[in-house]
């Protein structure tokens, strides 16, 4: 069998309050080509399909837009979908009735019956090969929070116990024996989840941490090794478990924060051979909108400004024009940077998606000693600001930023006593 992974997709997702349908869309459209060409016999899609647990009527047609089309061009392929942290567990899993007909598996939450058993069946998905046989067995386990796992009981004294791990190992345990149940010999069985694991590398600025309880990575043992493949999702940044092989997080597809400006995404193709995976290969993502960062490292606003100016940019259609970060290095305010900044970009087909300033930080040998509780009590706003300025600049505040600092309060202390007239 040939399985793609991907997850991460974060539909619906803005770009410091730039729309990125378009760069979905080109995605998405890749992503279908790819499943045809490569003749993908499976696709798991581990988690994060949208950004947020209230998607947009339009970014929830790109998903089933993109299942329609891969079920018309690629009518064998199997599609199992898992939720993760930023998924509606209910909103994802409410149109699975029709989706199932078309050869699309969602899970996105845990089931309990009367008795408060978990229903193990719904994890198990079985993948069919091109000839219709199922070859393979997917444990697909959605984002657990703490009220989806079981409980396990800890040894009395164990500080290290820690029941939300246990509960997470011991649900995918059930569910693996479950499906080894089911595999016959030759059938690979893979696991799909969608959670931070123990040395994962996050992406700076874009991933949302989870943490449950004090917990916040699971290790990998949790998965055996007789597993043939582990698709994981919730890391920005393709990678491997512990330098398993097997144990692969996707990435996301799309660029989601500027520390990313230089990485290749990429969807991850594997070939199994009977109850191993054979071969783990990634397929790079084109790139439908650049990311920049001009200067490559923060300068002097001067200098900024005439990188800026400088730039020699394509002409693209407006949905494909470039992110741009602008990255100054200052010693003192600058007030007037973001209109200098705008006036450097006049007429260029690029969109200034942020101005990241970077002050200089300047130590005095005659610090000031902490304050006590009382001695901070009593400090005014305008006592903080100088105090700040001095730590920040290592000088006194100049007295026009004093003078603005204080008309800020006075609009407030005016409502204030406004409020208490009234």
């Amino acid at each position: 069998m040939r399985l793609l992974h991907t997850s991460d997709w974060h539909l619906g997702q803005t770009l410091h309050n730039f729309d990125r349908t378009y760069e979905h869309q080109c995605f998405l459209d890749w992503l279908l080509d790819t499943v045809v060409a490569e003749e993908a016999d499976a696709l798991l899609i581990a988690g994060d399909v949208f950004d947020n647990s209230n998607p947009s009527a339009a970014s929830q047609r790109q998903l089933y837009r993109f299942l329609q089309q891969a079920r018309v061009r690629s009518p064998q392929l199997d599609i199992v979908i898992i939720a993760g942290n930023h998924d509606s567990p209910g909103r994802l899993e409410a149109p699975g009735p029709l989706l199932e007909a078309h050869g699309t598996r969602v899970v996105g939450h845990v089931v309990r019956d009367a008795a408060g058993d978990i229903d193990l069946e719904r994890f198990i998905v079985p993948l069919t090969g091109k000839n219709g046989d199922v070859n393979a067995w997917c444990v697909a386990v959605p984002f657990l929070r703490p009220g989806d796992v079981p409980r396990v009981a800890g040894q009395a004294g164990d500080d290290a116990f820690d029941a939300y791990l246990a509960g997470i190992r011991l649900l995918y345990q059930q569910a693996y024996d479950l499906a080894r149940t089911r595999a016959r010999e030759g059938q690979a069985i893979l696991a799909m989840g969608h959670c931070h694991m123990v040395g994962g590398d996050a992406s700076p600025d874009s991933e949302r941490r989870i943490v449950i309880g004090g917990t916040e990575a699971l290790p990998a043992s949790m998965f055996g090794p007789d597993i043939a493949y582990v698709a994981l999702g919730h890391l920005h940044l393709a990678q491997r478990v512990g330098q398993q092989e097997h144990l692969r997080y996707s990435g996301s597809p799309l660029p989601l924060s500027f520390a990313e400006v230089g990485y290749k995404h990429q969807v991850l193709r594997i070939d199994l051979d009977g109850a191993r995976a054979a071969a783990i290969e990634p397929l790079h993502v084109p790139r439908a909108v650049e990311l920049l960062r001009v200067p490559a490292s923060p300068a002097p606003v001067k200098q900024a400004i005439a990188e800026l100016v400088g730039l020699d940019l394509p002409d693209l259609p407006r949905e494909a024009w470039p992110y741009l970060e602008v990255r100054v290095l200052l010693d003192a305010p600058e007030p007037g940077l973001r209109a200098q900044v705008e006036a450097a970009l006049e007429g260029k087909p690029v969109r200034l998606a942020k101005i990241e300033p970077t002050r200089r930080i300047v130590t005095t040998a005659g610090a000031e000693p902490a304050l006590s509780l009382d001695q901070l009590a009593q400090l005014q706003p305008d006592d903080i600001f100088r105090r700040l300025w001095q730590q920040r600049f290592g000088e006194e505040a100049p007295d026009d930023q004093l003078a603005a600092f204080t008309e800020l309060l006075l609009p407030a202390d005016g409502a204030t006593g406004n409020r208490e007239a009234a």
